[in-house]
């Protein structure tokens, strides 16, 4: 035993010496850390939002370092940390994505982080700035649509071309006849007074009003996919009116549901984006029954142009539908109306699973009779000569412009 005194007191200074010299080398000199946000002006709903925290080392040796970050009370993220090696003065971008699934202000917290170079301590470093974000509506997909619009792209976005039927019939110029024109479009005055074949041009009829008309009742709350159906709704419509507004036309929307508010006139001003998005970014949910006759009654009083006009509401039951058909209907004869029925996915899956017990069964059951009376619905609009969209919450942005391009290219409105 006496063998081995002198070797344990050796690697016990040893181990205080060890000691000693990290906490002196972590916590004596000019040795820190330095750490940065690079976070972007705003958020934007139901997408990744990428965000960087940037970090400086100037340690003169390596140092490990961990990184916690407080997020918002809207994440619910609580187990998230960021590990890396940084080497002597060097400089480290960390890229991390968030999700969020509402909109409203988003406070992160302080930013911590925790740095080491043996590992027998850490020393902490502390970001004590807290930062507030905004969480706007979906402008990552309205991005991206107008980049692919602009590229002609469009089609790899699930976005359809639609073959022109007839022509439209708003005149732009007199040019000279082509192999291949059109004879019906000669304009025989013209070609009569400069002794050669003109041809009448026509350009595809713009400044037409679209309109986004967003139910913001009850039946709105229903979520999929961590989003409620209401958001899904904000945020095609936002890209529904930039789409709107590419192509020339006057953009527009509402909100309604006991009463009729954020009403924005359809124009395409340079503006009326941002306008649109100010609005859409503080609507919320309400609790109550949704009515359609003040939302007729308001359509009646500022919508006197004939317009295209976009519902988005859900109905559950073709009870709900046959109480507001009769204001629909009225709707129709004045606009294009475009009534929006979402599909409810997780309903579809339970009536195709195949139930082993008696309540398995049951649920399949009456899974199939939501299922089968959504197509009721759908075939009641079309019988009232009213255009639907019957979609999934997740595709709803994709059908709502291929259903727009549809009517434009059609020429009903």
């Amino acid at each position: 035993m006496k063998a081995l005194f002198i070797p344990v007191i050796v690697l016990f200074w040893g181990f205080v010496a060890v000691c000693t010299w990290d906490l002196v080398f972590l916590y004596v000199g000019r040795g820190r850390m330095e750490i940065r946000r690079r976070y972007p002006e705003k958020l934007s709903n139901g997408d990744e939002n990428e965000l960087e925290i940037e970090l400086s080392n100037h340690y003169p040796l390596a140092m490990q370092v961990r990184v916690l970050e407080e997020f918002p009370m809207q994440l619910q993220v609580r187990d998230w940390e960021l590990k890396t090696k940084l080497q002597s003065k060097e400089v480290k971008v960390l890229t991390f994505a968030v999700r969020p699934t509402s909109r409203g202000r988003y406070v992160f917290g302080r930013c911590h982080t925790l740095v080491r170079h043996i590992g027998l301590f850490e020393r902490k470093f502390r970001l004590d700035e807290s930062l507030t974000l905004a969480c706007y509506p979906s402008f990552i997909q309205m991005r991206k649509y107008q980049l692919m619009a602009t590229t002609d792209r469009l089609v790899e976005m699930g976005v359809k071309r639609i073959r022109k039927i007839g022509a439209t019939l708003e005149f732009d110029h007199i040019r000279e006849y082509v192999r291949g024109d059109d004879y019906r479009h000669l304009n025989w005055r013209a070609t009569a007074k400069h002794k050669k074949l003109l041809v009448n041009q026509y350009q595809e009829e713009k400044s037409q009003p679209i309109y986004a008309l967003i139910d913001t009742g009850r039946v709105m709350r229903m979520p999929f996919q961590g989003l409620t159906l209401l958001d899904y709704a904000i945020n095609s419509a936002l890209v529904l009116t930039n789409a709107a507004i590419l192509k020339q036309d006057r953009a527009g929307m509402l909100t309604f549901s006991k009463e009729v508010g954020n009403y924005v006139a359809a124009e395409k001003r340079n503006n009326q984006m941002q306008r649109i998005a100010d609005k859409l970014y503080a609507v919320q949910t309400e609790f109550e029954e949704t009515e359609f006759g003040q939302l007729y009654a308001y359509c009646n009083k500022h919508i006197n142009k004939r317009s295209l006009l976009l519902l988005y509401t859900n109905f559950e039951t073709i009870d709900a539908l046959s109480r507001q058909m009769p204001y629909l209907r009225m709707l129709a004869k004045s606009h294009i109306l475009v009534v929006v029925v979402f599909k409810n996915t997780e309903l579809v899956d339970m009536s195709h699973e195949a139930g082993k017990k008696v309540i398995d069964v049951y649920n399949q059951i009456i899974a199939e009779k939501f299922v089968y009376e959504k197509h009721l619905i759908v075939q009641e609009l079309h019988r009232q000569g009213i255009q639907t969209i019957y979609t999934a919450p997740e595709n709803l942005t994709i059908q709502a412009i291929n259903k727009y391009l549809e009517i434009k290219a059609r020429g009903l409105l």
